[in-house]
């Protein structure tokens, strides 16, 4: 089954193609998007095998233009039709301001293009950050995993990335980041054996041990540290600072 496990976001159509989006929700969100694509042929009717894809979503502000962290995208592994890849919105759409996507594809040596507004509204917890960096760098960091926690040890990933202009966002190498899960209904009390994230040579995100010893809400604390670990944004959780100014949210 081509389409074990996910959803349809959403139809884009050209002359030639229906481009379509998939998810595991069947939707998409502000924060980290795993997203699937395939390519129907108006003609034929049948879904296109060998294609080469690239994509560039792009957020149109009221008074400028940006893109966001994105990969690039691949055929799926153990799939003829499916394509796939991530996109990190950093941003939610609203009112004014809203997301378009293009998808540039070839197929049997012709380039196609579909460009069509994406719906993109704001997550219900923090899954994305965005700041400024002592360095003066700005970062976007993404919560990856868990995406269904438990009470338990549960691995956690994240995306971190570096705004090297308005149109690209490359993934930062060699930095960790810091985690403190607290309850702040219950004392804010915090959790044992949690493990910091670093980053894996294999897929790039950063990878750890986030603890939950109970249901409920839970505020992930966030310091991210250089290769040299110094602090480049979030505080330490102590007495008298109960929460960092950067942090992701998770309740179950």
């Amino acid at each position: 089954n081509e389409l074990d496990g996910l959803t349809k976001i959403q139809e884009m159509t050209n002359d030639t193609h229906v481009v379509e989006l998939y998810s595991a929700t069947g939707v998409l969100q502000q924060g980290h998007n795993a997203i699937s694509l395939r390519f129907k042929n108006k003609t034929t009717n049948e879904y296109e095998k060998n294609a080469t894809v690239s994509w560039a979503p792009l957020m149109y502000m009221t008074s400028m233009q940006h893109a966001c962290p994105y990969s690039a995208v691949t055929k799926t592994s153990g799939k003829e039709t499916l394509y796939s890849g991530y996109i990190v919105f950093q941003m939610a759409q609203n009112d004014t301001e809203y997301w378009k996507l293009k998808v540039n594809y070839t197929i049997n040596g012709t380039d196609h293009t579909v460009n069509e507004v994406i719906s993109v509204p704001a997550s219900v917890k923090r899954r994305v950050t965005s700041f400024t960096g002592t360095d003066g760098s700005k970062y976007v960091l993404a919560l990856i995993e868990p995406t269904s926690p438990k009470v338990a040890l549960n691995d956690i990933t994240m995306g971190v990335f570096k705004m090297e202009n308005m149109m690209s966002f490359p993934i930062v190498n060699n930095y960790t980041v810091k985690i403190d899960p607290r309850m702040p209904s219950m004392g804010n009390h915090g959790s044992p054996n949690n493990v910091n994230l670093t980053q894996s040579a294999t897929d790039l995100f950063y990878h750890g041990k986030l603890s939950l010893t109970m249901t409920g809400y839970w505020k992930i604390n966030l310091q991210l540290l250089n290769s040299a670990n110094e602090v480049l944004k979030g505080e330490e959780i102590t007495e008298t600072t109960a929460a960092s100014s950067i942090y992701f949210e998770v309740e179950f």
